[in-house]
């Protein structure tokens, strides 16, 4: 199979052609950028597989280009260039060999076959000579253009092997199988089910890179189930193992939450579709984990059945704690998650009873610049198998975005500043820094919140000067 039109753009190729021809070096280029193009997907890595020196043609290539820079790996004999919007990464010939309690190898060169067989998937040892004698030559060692074609994830050596040898391979098994909408293997479910316990060498940075790629696929639930089901999950986040399970105690049972919280995922990319947002993985993060306090705030009363009082705040304080084990950021995206976990059951009395203006108010300042997203997942959270109940529970829902944007823009409460702060009241009552200048702030802030006065210099003023006579506080000039 000639593959030729495939190396675009041609004058990167075309330059490379002449580059090893001049250094009498066979190329191929491997790997993701074969593959993506025989899928008709776009690929802006270009892995070329060098039998020579993969700096010194790194270096030539980048001469070639006007004097790009080129970044050298020493241990892995590979080399990088940036080349408009492409990476062209050059990687020498290598065969690898693992230590048990490492997933780093020792390297050596290696021909073309030793490199083909030391790569992860069949998939991904798809080569196209860039060489003057067989150019766009198909080179398929591992039946791997068979997988691709049936949409098989397999590895080219033996996969209990492979796993044992490198364990990230198993997340990069489901990330691919997701990415790509593939199956696994049977053989390799197996293996990765047997050797699922040698992830425990693996950092956990390197295991939450490949949890996000696959939560940002296209269908990051498939790759959850598959997580599940190859026994990945339950090792990085067990608490979402704990959520499994339905018990019933005189005839009452509560939901599957496991299966709720997938569906809650599920939901929240439909109302994401077609929409860009920059909180997107950690809006999917906020609702994997907005149930997550469940088990262990589940009680069982006889009268009403089973309840989880207070689990979004209890699940609020667990977020940092999981971000930590994790090796997520703990600073504003993990403020993120835990405020839409905190805040996911706020909405309910707002949908379910008629609410004053106040409450309202209360609610867009409290959520601040995050109410878009908390109202997404609010939304996402409905998953009743009674169409009646979720019909009624959205109309509310609509009653309810259009009161938050007539306040809104009435009001600009979400980032509420009254017109006289601490500062103000400090001046106006010569006061130094004190708990009565906190106090007066707060019942200023409640006051506009509440609807008692509006965000304007005269009614703050006045009511300032008036609750400040109840706190014990007057005027200088009185």
């Amino acid at each position: 199979m000639n593959c030729i039109d495939l190396l675009q753009p041609k004058s990167l190729f075309a330059t490379l052609r002449r580059l090893a021809v001049k250094n009498k070096m066979p190329l191929y280029v491997v790997g993701g950028f074969v593959r993506d193009g025989l899928l008709k997907k776009t690929c802006k890595d270009i892995d070329i597989l060098t039998l020579g020196d993969s700096a010194s043609l790194a270096h030539a290539f980048a001469e070639a280009q006007g004097g790009a820079k080129v970044t050298i790996f020493k241990n892995f004999g590979t080399a990088m260039v940036h080349w408009g919007p492409y990476v062209v990464e050059f990687v020498q010939a290598r065969k690898e060999s693992y230590q048990v309690n490492s997933r780093k190898p020792k390297v050596l060169a290696g021909t073309l076959e030793d490199d083909i067989f030391r790569r992860d998937f069949t998939v991904n040892t798809l080569a196209i000579s860039l060489n003057q004698a067989d150019l766009g030559r198909l080179v398929d060692l591992c039946d791997g253009m068979t997988h691709l074609k049936k949409g098989i994830i397999h590895t080219p050596c033996d996969p209990r092997k492979t796993f044992s040898d490198d364990p990230l391979r198993m997340f990069r098994a489901v990330r691919f199988a997701t990415q790509l909408h593939f199956r696994l293997a049977p053989a390799v479910v197996t293996a990765i089910q047997e050797e699922a316990g040698r992830i425990s060498i693996l950092s956990k940075e390197r295991i939450i890179e490949e949890v996000n790629k696959i939560l940002l696929s296209p269908d990051p639930v498939r790759g959850l189930r598959l997580l599940d089901h190859l026994g990945l999950l339950k090792r990085i986040l067990p608490e979402m193992e704990a959520l499994k399970g339905v018990k019933t105690i005189n005839g009452l049972s509560h939901k599957e939450n496991f299966i709720h919280t997938l569906k809650v995922v599920e939901n929240v990319l439909q109302l994401l579709k077609g929409k860009k947002n920059p909180m997107r993985l950690w809006l999917i993060w906020a609702a994997l984990l907005h149930d997550i306090a469940k088990p262990i705030t589940k009680r069982f009363i006889p009268s009403i059945g089973f309840t989880f009082h207070n689990h979004e705040w209890i699940g609020a304080k667990m977020v940092p704690k999981i971000f930590k084990r994790l090796g997520l950021p703990l600073r504003a995206e993990m403020r993120y998650v835990k405020k839409l976990v905190q805040m996911h059951l706020r909405h309910l009395p707002l949908v379910e009873n008629e609410v004053s203006d106040s409450a309202v108010r209360r609610f867009i300042y409290d959520a601040g610049d995050e109410i878009e997203d908390l109202l997404l997942l609010c939304r996402a959270d409905i998953t009743s198998n009674n169409p009646r109940k979720i019909a009624k529970y959205l109309a509310n829902f609509d009653k309810l975005d259009l009161m938050i944007k007539a306040i809104e823009e009435k009001d600009h409460i979400r980032n509420l500043q009254p017109v006289i702060g601490g500062h103000s009241i400090m001046k106006i009552f010569e006061l130094k820094p004190s708990p009565i200048v906190g106090k007066l702030k707060g019942a200023i802030k409640e006051a506009i919140l509440a609807g008692r006065i509006p965000n304007e210099y005269e009614a703050v003023y006045a009511y300032m000067v008036t609750h400040a006579k109840e706190l014990g506080l007057k005027l200088p000039s009185s």
